[in-house]
This record gives structure tokens, sequence and C-alpha cells, in this order.
């Protein structure tokens, strides 16, 4: 039987990977402590999914305006560097690799998860979606549109969150600047409606994640331990539309990263049918690997047949798989030996505890 691409190594200059199967960044809200750090159990739900090529964790709040859902992690504070370290090592100690995605939702969060101060986005437009808080779903607010100093200070937390994550072990960090949280907010007219630097023009709605990436150079931070997560046809979540700059400004993006030389580029595929969508890119992988030189992860709805057929079709170099880990922690084993995966438990997704999170047997178990 020929070998599955999925399943070879995968060398760069900035990545040695054991194959090319990447577990996606997925909040599980398990960080169930005062401190929002990442405690036992998420050491061990991590240590059991690493025979991934390349472990990416659950979006990590960089500051404590960052957070929208309850129980997710930070990693702003010593006590979450401390419990993070311990999941790198645990990591490390069985050969895996592993990049934190740094996060940051603006106005997809509610006083109640921010001491009663109302969230920060590019503009003050409700997003007229629901959010996760401490008394359940309720509705969001409209946000507080973020004075220059504040996007300064957010830039400088994103930068400081880069350096903890190293501190922690981490072998990179991934930012997260998609799926309708800060950074799509700045991407997207209909989020964005500044008239100062960093709104109006593509170059300037853009110009948030290129800011942050100068900071953390700047800085010290190698940009070769850094990816950068995009969603270019999101339409419909979090009160995100396209329009007719949408496929252009991601087009804008995607080219300019290529200066950057950053470890990979990491995109979805839509997560709704846009095939009738005339602002839309239903073929994102297609679209856009040739216009990214770099390493080229693809995420969305990808079963093994599939991930196999995009990487020896030559659009992306790893593809990275959702919620197939959740329930089949040996994602890797099962696709070798082309076993049948475990379904997963919805209800359990977001719960507390181990039950849906760390119980799912491995084959054989």
């Amino acid at each position: 039987m020929a070998e599955q691409p999925l399943l070879t190594p995968f060398h760069s200059d900035k990545l040695d990977l054991r194959n090319r199967v990447v577990m996606a960044p997925m909040t599980r809200s398990r960080a169930e402590n005062p401190e929002h750090a990442p405690n036992d159990l998420m050491v061990k739900y991590y240590e059991q999914r690493d025979t991934a090529g390349l472990l990416i964790t659950e979006g990590t709040y960089v500051n404590r305006e960052a957070a929208g859902y309850i129980n997710v992690p930070g990693i702003y504070t010593p006590a979450q560097v401390a419990g993070w370290r311990k999941v790198t090592e645990g990591v490390h100690a069985q050969g895996g690799k592993i990049f934190v995605q740094l996060w940051h939702v603006g106005r997809m969060s509610h006083p109640d998860l921010l001491a009663g101060n109302l969230p920060l986005a590019p503009s003050a437009i409700n997003p007229h979606a629901q959010v996760y808080t401490p008394d359940g779903m309720k509705d969001t607010v409209t946000p507080q549109a973020m004075t220059t100093a504040q996007i300064k200070q957010t830039i400088a937390d994103f930068v400081q969150a880069a350096k903890n994550a190293l501190e922690a072990g981490f072998d990179g960090m991934e930012i997260h600047s998609s799926n309708g949280y800060l950074f799509h907010q700045f991407f997207n007219g209909t989020s964005n409606t500044r008239t100062d630097e960093y709104g109006g023009s593509i170059e300037n709605r853009a110009r948030l994640l290129f800011d942050v990436l100068d900071a953390m150079k700047a800085a010290g931070v190698d940009l070769g331990k850094v990816g950068a997560r995009l969603n270019p046809s999101l339409d419909g979540l979090f009160g995100m539309t396209l329009d007719a700059e949408t496929i252009p400004t991601f087009d804008y993006i995607v080219k300019r990263l290529n200066d950057y030389h950053l470890a990979y580029l990491h995109l979805s595929e839509p997560f709704t049918d846009v095939s009738q969508n005339k602002f839309a890119e239903p073929h994102i992988a297609q679209h856009y690997r040739p216009l990214y030189q770099g390493t080229l992860i693809i995420n969305g709805g990808f079963d093994q047949e599939k991930g196999n057929k995009v990487i020896a079709d030559g659009l992306a170099d790893l593809v990275a798989f959702g919620v197939p880990y959740i329930s089949n922690p040996d994602l890797v084993a099962r696709f070798a030996q082309h076993a049948p995966l475990a379904p997963g438990d919805k209800d359990t997704f977001y719960a507390g505890g181990p039950k849906g999170y760390t119980d799912y047997p491995a084959l054989g178990q």
C-alpha cells in the first residue's frame, strides 16, 4: 500500500515534523480555576494527542481584555506560564511539537467576562451574536471602539504573550487572526468603520497584524516561530459578512506575509456553503497556494482521504484536524491503520472535567 502523504515527515527551515497531521486549535474550557491557568487535566489532554506532527493549543488570551469565553486559559501571568510549561514539558517528553494560539476575541465578549467593562473592538458595532458567560448564554453588546493607545497596548500585550510562550517552552505560537475575532474585525469593512490609520483602505485595515509582527520582531521574537491563521471566506458567523473588498484584503495580507518568513500560514476553507456568494472564494487552498510561498496548513472539514489528496495535489503542506481529535487522541495511528474514527460527544465539548475530554480510549484500549 502506498505511503499516505499525511503520514510522511515534513521538513522546512523552520519546522521539523514527524508527520503532516496537525491538531487544530479548539476551545475546550477546562481551565477551571481563578488563575485561568492550565491544569494537570490539560497536561494529560495534550500528552494524549502528541503523536500529531504539530499540536496547536486552544485559543489562549493575551490579556484580561481578550477574554470572551469562560474557563479559557491565558498566557499573561506567571501562574499561566507555569501551567503551560507543564504542558510543553509533557508533550516534549514524548517527542511532540506544540505551538500556542494567541487570542483576543475583540467584540465577541460581554461585560460579565470583563469586570463590567465593555469589550474592545475596532468600531462600536454590535455583532448581534451570543457569548457564553458565567451565567449562561447572553447577547453581545455594543463594544467600545479602541483608542489608538488601546491598540498600541494590545500590540504590546501580544509581544509579551509571545515572550511568555517561549518562556513556557512552546516551539512557537500562532496569531489567531481569524474566525471573526479581533484581527478579523479589523480586516472586515462591515466591522471596521474607522477613519484613522487602522481603517478605510485595505492596507489600513490589515495594519494591526503587521504591526504585531513588526513589534514581535523588534522585541527579538524569531518570526520563524510564529504562524498566522486566516479565514478569508467566513460569512455569517459572529456578525461577519463578506463584501467586494473581503477577498482582495486577504489576497493583500497573504502576499505581504511572504516578506515575514513565518513558520506557516494556517488557512480555513469556508465554514458554510459560499458557492452562491459573489464576494466569497469557495476554494481557499487552491486560491492561496499560488500566492503564498511558505508552509501552508489547511483546515476545515477534512477527513483522511481529503487530507491525503490536498497534500498529494500540492495545495497544502500540512492538514489541521479539529473535531476528529476530540474523540480520537490517537488519530495518527487510526489513519495509519485505516481504522474507523470514534464519534465525539458534543454535549461535553465545552463542559468541565475529564468526561468527553481525556476519557476517549485509544485503539485497543
